[in-house]
Formats: C-alpha cells, sequence, structure tokens
C-alpha cells in the first residue's frame, strides 16, 4: 500500500513510502538532499516499520529539533495506525 506524507521542519517536501504487512517495499523522498534521502531509502527497503522507527526517530539535523530521518519515523507511526 502507498502512503504519502508531507513533512514538517526539513527540506523535504513529500515522503512517499510503499510498505505491506509491516515491512517496507520502498521509501522515496521529494526534495530535501538526494543523496542523503536515496541512501535512507535504500537501507530501510525490506525493513519492519518497528525498526525503523526505532532507529531513525529522534535523530537532529543540525538545530533543528528534527531530521528527514525523524520525520520518516513520525510518517511510519502514521502508517501504523491505518
Amino acid at each position: 500500500m502507498q502512503y504519502t506524507y508531507i513533512p514538517k521542519g526539513v527540506c523535504s517536501r513529500q515522503i512517499v513510502i510503499d510498505a505491506a504487512d509491516g515491512i517496507i517495499n520502498d521509501i522515496r523522498f521529494i526534495g530535501g538532499c538526494s543523496g542523503n534521502t536515496q541512501g535512507i531509502g535504500a537501507l530501510v527497503k525490506g525493513m519492519a516499520i518497528d525498526d525503523v522507527i526505532m532507529r531513525l526517530e529522534h535523530i537532529r539535523c543540525g538545530n533543528r529539533p528534527t531530521s528527514c530521518p525523524d520525520q520518516l519515523a513520525q510518517a511510519l507511526k502514521l502508517v501504523k495506525q491505518q
């Protein structure tokens, strides 16, 4: 199933999540630091949603209280609720 999330407080404008049965099939970030967001997507592919949340939640970007990885964790929390 595909989900779309609008991140807050980061450079990325959108996160597109393809997940089923608690496993991430694909992640695409629209905007943001291309190499970093592609790397995140490649690393989490095939991982359990709960594991990704545990690893990425609360990561900060510089002085910002959040980051693209943290925003992905927030998006995945919402995916779990659906």
